[in-house]
């Protein structure tokens, strides 16, 4: 509601979605209670077109590696949400992001101690994103395959031992860049938030 009223509007970072999709259902319920681990791997177009050693496919294929370890500039992003909905959160979030060898999608691996039950986490999930046309939660394994050339966020939650563990992937592309854009203008315009964004098409 906020966004259709609004004149501007600033999408936040591709990493920061994926994080955010995973982190922001315990927020909002202030279950953010412990550090949060995260371990996010992106393809290569995350980098941008700007030619770059560690972007170049000679480099990058068949080849993985770790980047600005604890210091990432979407840090500062996900920080400021988690506060939106959590202003008591007061952890250290230690995110680890690293180059992947394909062209295109992210999926972050996020653990934290929770004292929710597997099921009680998934209801929790469900719940916050039901109605919500391009963001779903999954009781099975998820990969990028399945989000790459899409506008859609899978969430996988699990349970194990006091660990919550929680997986999401998107399509830094569209999800993470263009697709969100589209989707903040169709809500703006009075359009339906879905209009043009069911569509798979690839460029590269």
């Amino acid at each position: 509601e906020q966004i259709k009223g609004a004149n501007y509007i600033a999408n936040p970072g591709c990493f920061a979605t994926c994080i955010q999709l995973a982190l922001l259902p315990l927020a909002e319920k202030g279950l953010l209670n412990s550090e949060v681990h995260i371990n996010a791997t992106t393809g290569s177009t995350g980098a941008g077109q700007s030619l770059a050693a560690t972007s170049h496919f000679s480099w990058r294929n068949n080849n993985l590696s770790v980047y600005k370890a604890f210091g990432h500039q979407h840090l500062n992003e996900i920080g400021e949400s988690i506060k939106q909905l959590s202003p008591d959160f007061n952890h250290a979030i230690n995110f680890i992001p690293q180059r992947g060898d394909f062209t295109r999608g992210i999926l972050a691996a996020v653990y934290l101690d929770s004292d929710l039950t597997e099921e009680e986490a998934i209801e929790l999930y469900t719940s916050f994103y039901e109605g919500h046309p391009f963001t779903h939660v999954s009781k099975k394994n998820i990969d990028l395959k399945q989000v790459v050339n899409t506008n859609k966020g899978l969430v996988h939650v699990e349970k194990h031992e006091g660990k919550l563990f929680l997986v999401s992937i998107i399509d830094n592309l569209l999800k993470g860049a263009s697709g969100q854009a589209v989707q903040n203008m169709n809500l703006i315009f009075g359009l339906p938030e879905s209009e043009g964004l069911r569509l798979k098409a690839q460029a590269f």
